[in-house]
């Protein structure tokens, strides 16, 4: 189990559901700058990992080795200012028949490209990808050079899933998050087993034809919009329904769940809210047709933040974990879970003791054919996998009790437990964030504030 400088702190309260106990093994070090990692059909031990220059590399998950050669290296041919990069990639679903993959890179104008390979040979065992079947699917111009989101996924329609950012600086200054007349701050759904556009060799795909804009005002690719820089979205594989993690600005970040019964056309709120809160609301539309996210967060006592959205487990290795959403924060290496019925958030559980990082760089979560989850660390380059775990005595005193702990009191990450960290708890407390329940009940109350200055008080 990955120990940190701060203790955990053990429930003071009952707890209505059990209380999650996870630990992570490391899978791989040396990577250069991993940004996603993600599996194939059919292809049990082996991940795929994006790395930002535009390499995808492969992990062999029997011994645990990076393989030397790359599956694909498209760093020729990709930027990697500021934001961009190799940020997406998704298998078809009949990859096995057809060996078919995609992936989403800036190129070296700055566009955003999403473009189909082939495996080179049998999908199964192929160790690389035929270069030369490079296709072009579409391309979305970027005006600045972050937000570019960057994730794919096909969902259970078979339909690929496209989050696109709402095209940088700050503060959307196109507004381009509530249009409906450009590409970007959208969620976008593609058909690319059929092409509507024959005569034009850089868009090669069709508009499934129940996507919410077609036959009316607004461009027939998008599926839901109001989005500022949705960073890792993710079907849950039992349920179908879409998580969509969504970096914020300087206030919130937040977590969108649309249900597989959706017909589309949400509007997630972007530049006019920010998480829960108002951002920009001049020539906003009425705020109850916005659609709220099932969990925010705040920037206060945190030096920056930056969601990182993840998945919900549906593995085998972790049964008390069925069922629960796992996200984390870029900035702050702090891990979370929680359960929601897809309107409201019904519980959570701070998971930072157990498997968080602190300057981790947490830029992704992954997921394997079977379902288990991974951590991708940006600057350390390290893969390492969620595992279940029995509790230890994380502060070597001898004695399991309250300092085994699921939160850390540590709450500015600076490694200090000072005064900077009590008005921070007392902020999140008062503000009624999540990041103040200190308990996992769900509920902000006496308990939390005990059980923070338990922890506090004990050095943890």
């Amino acid at each position: 189990m990955l120990r940190t400088a701060c203790c955990v702190l053990v429930a003071l309260t009952s707890l209505a559901h059990a209380q999650l106990d996870l630990a992570t093994e490391e899978i791989v070090t040396g990577l250069d700058a991993p940004v996603f990692v993600t599996h194939a059909p059919g292809i049990e031990d082996l991940l795929f990992v994006l790395e930002k220059d535009g390499r995808i590399r492969l992990v062999n998950l029997i011994n645990n080795q990076v393989l030397n050669s790359s599956y694909l290296d498209i760093s020729s041919i990709t930027s990697t200012v500021s934001e961009q990069g190799l940020l997406g990639l998704a298998f078809h679903p009949d990859f096995e028949q057809n060996g078919h993959f995609y992936i989403n890179h800036t190129n070296l104008a700055g566009t955003s490209i999403i473009a189909r390979y082939t495996a080179d040979g049998d999908p199964l065992t192929a160790l690389s990808a035929d270069a030369s079947t490079r296709t072009p699917l579409l391309s979305i111009p970027q005006p600045f050079a972050n937000h570019n989101g960057g994730w794919m996924g096909f969902g259970p329609d078979g339909y690929l899933y496209v989050a696109s950012g709402d095209g940088g600086s700050g503060g959307d200054p196109q507004n381009n998050g509530q249009r409906i007349d450009t590409l970007l701050g959208a969620m976008l759904r593609l058909d690319v087993d059929d092409d509507d556009f024959p005569a034009d060799p850089n868009r090669n795909y069709a508009v499934p034809a129940d996507n919410p804009f077609v036959g009316t005002t607004g461009l027939d690719e998008i599926w839901a919009y109001g989005l500022r820089n949705p960073w890792r979205s993710s079907f849950d594989r039992l349920t179908g329904d879409l998580y969509i993690a969504d970096v914020g600005q300087d206030a919130r970040e937040e977590v969108n769940v649309q249900l597989a019964s959706s017909v589309g056309g949400e509007n997630y709120g972007w530049r006019c809210r920010e998480g829960t809160f108002n951002f920009n609301t001049s020539g906003c539309p009425d705020p109850a047709t916005l659609t709220e996210p099932i969990h925010d967060y705040t920037h206060v006592g945190k030096v920056c933040a930056s969601i990182t959205g993840g998945y919900v487990y549906r593995g085998c290795a972790i049964p008390e974990l069925d069922g629960w959403y796992l996200f984390g924060d870029f900035c702050t290496g702090q891990v979370w879970a929680l359960q929601t019925d897809g309107v409201t958030r019904t519980n959570f559980q701070n998971l930072t003791g157990q498997i968080g990082r602190g300057g981790f760089d947490l830029t992704s979560f992954g997921e394997d054919l079977n379902g288990e989850l991974y951590l991708v660390g940006y600057n350390s380059g390290e893969l390492h996998r969620i595992v279940p775990a029995t509790p230890v005595d994380d502060n070597n005193n001898g004695v399991l009790d309250s300092c085994e702990t699921v939160c850390t009191p540590d709450l500015n990450g600076d490694g200090v437990l000072d005064n900077g960290d009590l008005g921070a708890f007392v902020t999140l407390f008062l503000n009624a964030d999540p990041a103040a329940d200190f308990t996992g009940d769900g509920i902000l109350d006496n308990g939390d504030i005990s059980a923070f200055v338990t922890a506090y008080l004990a050095g943890c």
